[in-house]
């Protein structure tokens, strides 16, 4: 049964065309994965049907009861609550119910009603309304459900009191994935849900989506969870969508062999046109040298015949991706050594007897739940934080380059063109050249830092890693945000990397497409796992 369906929809934000003449129709059973090149406008698709933009042509019809419930990207919570708060505020309706029993309380208690034989009665039988509706929504044992919820997703009584301002990335996504599963609507739109989760938290998001009752929207660049989780590959571009049933691969596979045939029908037409062409022009140059207006007739009926076809469109057989090169260079044997590194916060130890040695050459996957101390262990090596015991030691002839995963690094007041020639002094034009390589627009290069987006502040940072010239990569959750070609081409820069690479990260294909060893960071210790990271998935 369709839950929702897009007819001929186009939308146009700050004049520049997102959506043009796309149509999608929604089951209310079915789990759709939402791919598509950064910028191509999946965020805004989701806000579409979500109701917070407005379409300029074309409708969207909802079938009748549905609901819709939408995570963003990064969800939005109050700074001053605290995630048990934020967490009970799934059901507004509830929170209206109590705060209209105790008003309805202070009533009864009022002379004016209690003494009043028809006030007092419609006071109580609103009263008995009211808490039969708070009964059907489970009101009594709600906090009691909320509780179970976060501590199901790895959170402790001491996490429930924290201010929102102050979780992690991946808390904060958990604490909104909380309040859709207790709001239960029977159309689920999540927006990159899994950026930020650790291997726990996606396991659940999994368990979620494959349990959830209705339909779901799911964008990811997670190419694993893409293959598990959906039933269907929405691929949008150029501000439309098709839509190839089953998994990414079967997508990835099905899509190469669709853009095979259309090439092949796309030649066989143009060569058709090519031949009507030239015959048209015969007939005319024939016609207006022997002045025979039946031959020039006949040339104009092939053309209007040319013009009224269907014209099929030229296939993009190989799209555009960024032109990274990560040119390492052979520097010490021992790139980091790190012996019995301890580190403490507020007398509560995160790490304690912390041991690793990286080698050139070696691609080493640090693993380990949200909040463990994997980004402080990689600003410790940076020396941006100090040890409280232990010792790190970088090889003599190693120069770090590092990715950070929310992009500290960046300047966010200075624009593209300003961030290119601060690593790498060079001439504006030359700037220009080098951030063509990795898909901006001219104008966007004289944009701040500031106004790009993830996936693109994502990019810049990679262009930055590329022009340091590094031979010790320092990566923490390099994929989350960027689109899956780039997230290719970053995979295969690695495969060619002459250096060593330490890097974090909850991308599960990217990791066994990279990771040649695997080490988890857990209570604050360090444990080394032989084989690739499928073994360690499995043994997990």
């Amino acid at each position: 049964m369709l839950a929702l369906n897009i007819v001929n929809v186009s939308l146009s934000l700050a004049a520049r065309p997102i959506l043009s003449g796309l149509s999608l129709e929604i089951h209310d059973d079915r789990v759709i994965g939402l791919i598509g090149p950064n910028g191509a406008g999946k965020s805004t698709l989701l806000k579409l049907i979500a109701g917070e933009h407005t379409p300029d042509a074309g409708t969207l019809t909802r079938a009748k009861g549905v609901t819709i419930g939408y995570l963003a990207q990064e969800p939005l919570l109050d700074p001053d609550k605290t995630a048990l708060e934020e967490a009970l505020s799934a059901l507004p309706e509830l929170a209206q119910i109590e705060a209209e029993l105790a008003r309805i309380e202070d009533r009864l208690s009022d002379p004016a009603v209690y003494g009043a034989e028809k006030k007092l009665a419609h006071a109580l039988d609103r009263q008995a309304q009211l808490h039969e509706r708070f009964d059907a929504l489970g009101g009594p044992i709600f906090e009691q459900r909320v509780r179970q919820t976060l501590f199901g997703l790895g959170f402790d009584e001491a996490d429930l009191h924290v201010r929102a301002a102050a979780l992690s990335g991946g808390q904060r996504k958990l604490v909104g994935l909380t309040r859709l599963l207790l709001a239960q609507p029977s159309l689920l739109l999540l927006d990159e849900p899994d950026n930020h989760l650790d291997l726990d938290g996606k396991a659940f998001l999994e368990q979620f989506i494959r349990d959830y009752a209705g339909a779901v929207i799911i964008v990811s660049h997670d190419r694993y969870l893409l293959d598990r989780m959906v039933d269907e590959i929405a691929d949008l571009e150029a501000g439309r969508i098709q839509v190839y049933p089953g998994t990414y691969s079967e997508y990835a596979f099905e899509k190469e062999r669709r853009l095979a045939r259309q090439q092949q029908v796309y030649s066989i037409q143009q060569r058709e046109i090519d031949r009507l062409e030239a015959a048209a022009q015969r007939l005319l140059v024939w016609g207006r040298t022997y002045d025979n207006e039946a031959l020039i007739k006949r040339g104009k009926n092939i053309l209007t015949r040319i013009e009224k076809l269907d014209k099929i469109d030229r296939p993009v057989l190989n799209r555009k991706r960024i032109g990274l090169e990560l040119n390492g260079w052979r520097g010490s044997n021992k790139v980091l050594e790190i012996s019995a590194l301890a580190k403490s916060f507020d007398g509560v130890p995160v790490l304690r007897e912390v041991n690793l040695l990286v080698r050139h050459g070696e691609r080493v996957a640090l693993v380990g739940p949200n909040g463990a101390g994997k980004s402080l262990l990689l600003r410790m090596i940076l020396e941006q934080e100090t040890p409280d015991a232990g010792a790190i030691v970088i090889g003599p002839s190693v120069q770090i380059g590092y990715y950070a995963q929310h992009h500290e690094t960046l300047d966010f007041a200075q624009s593209l063109i300003e961030t290119v020639r601060r690593v790498k002094p060079m001439s504006e034009n030359a700037a220009v050249a080098f951030l063509l390589k990795f898909l901006y627009a001219y104008k966007q290069m004289h944009q701040a830092v500031g106004d790009l987006s993830g996936g693109e502040r994502s990019r810049l940072q990679l262009a930055l890693l590329m022009l340091g010239g590094a031979n010790f990569l320092l990566l923490d959750e390099p994929t989350n945000n960027l689109d899956i070609a780039s997230a290719e081409v970053l995979e295969a820069a690695l495969d060619d990397f002459e250096g060593a690479v330490l890097t974090i990260s909850h991308d599960r294909y990217f990791l066994e497409r990279i990771a040649g060893r695997v080490v988890e960071l857990k209570a604050g210790a360090i444990t080394e796992h032989l084989g690739s990271y499928r073994e360690y998935l499995a043994k997990r």
